[in-house]
């Protein structure tokens, strides 16, 4: 049987993983007393806007078009895509940014972190079924970055650690 997903949909979710992480870190900085973590935290804020941008941009590119996933024969990206969106990876219908409040500087980079991973397996399952055409290089550059993330914020939490 040959699965199609709606690549609406997958960017729409994508466009509120990137809120989420937006939102996420615009509270971690409200909350970090540390500037130096408190600037870091607003810049990736700021990466998590730019590409809630492009996912937009992509997803308008799509608005009148139907669309149907790439070659995936036994449609695991769709059904990893699938799990994901209903919460079962994890669930970007909740506000992450709410548990700020209770958390040590070390748990909130800890999250950020998590957060940073789950994009990344979910934006590399978006790629699997996105053709060349429709926007793959976009969502190979927004893996990229969001690996950067993961990375800027590792290497802040072993300061940390010390």
């Amino acid at each position: 049987m040959k699965e199609f997903y709606n690549a609406y949909e997958v960017f729409e979710l994508a466009q509120q993983i990137e809120r989420n992480g937006a939102r996420f870190y615009r509270k971690a900085a409200e909350a970090a007393e540390d500037t130096s973590l408190r600037q870091l935290l607003l810049e990736l804020a700021s990466m998590e806007d730019d590409h809630l941008r492009v996912f937009q941009a992509l997803q308008e590119r799509l608005r009148d078009r139907d669309w149907a996933k790439g070659f995936d024969p036994e449609a695991e990206a769709v059904l990893f895509l699938r799990a994901m969106a209903t919460g079962k990876v994890f669930d970007v219908r909740t506000d992450p940014s709410e548990l700020i409040k209770m958390m040590s500087p070390r748990d909130t980079l800890a999250m950020a972190i998590g957060f940073e991973k789950d994009s990344i397996a979910y934006y590399t399952g978006v790629k699997a079924i996105v053709p060349e055409d429709l926007g793959r290089q976009e969502i190979e550059h927004i893996i990229a970055e969001e690996m950067r993330h993961a990375a800027l914020l590792s290497r802040r939490l072993q300061e940390l650690e010390g």
